[in-house]
């Protein structure tokens, strides 16, 4: 699981509170949730998916008392 970092996925991180990751094509939605909310210690609101040539693509909605800002910050990304 790597975190996209591009002027849109920022854009999303500030306005509406979504992280994005490329993933392993393989994965469920559900084991995407577990994953993340044990990693960063939040919880998820609703995952989307999208697969685009041979990548998978996840985009995070994180629940309002979870902040993406502060995720994206551990992360290095902001």
């Amino acid at each position: 699981m790597k975190p996209i970092v591009t002027e849109k996925a920022v854009m999303m991180i500030e306005s509406q509170n979504v992280l994005a990751f490329k993933i392993d094509k393989n994965k469920t939605k559900k084991e995407i949730k577990k994953e993340i909310e044990e990693m960063f210690k939040v919880k998820i609101e609703d995952v989307r998916s999208l697969i685009r040539g041979n990548k998978k693509y996840v985009y995070v909605k994180l629940k309002k008392e979870f902040p993406a800002i502060d995720v994206a910050t551990k992360l290095g990304l902001i």
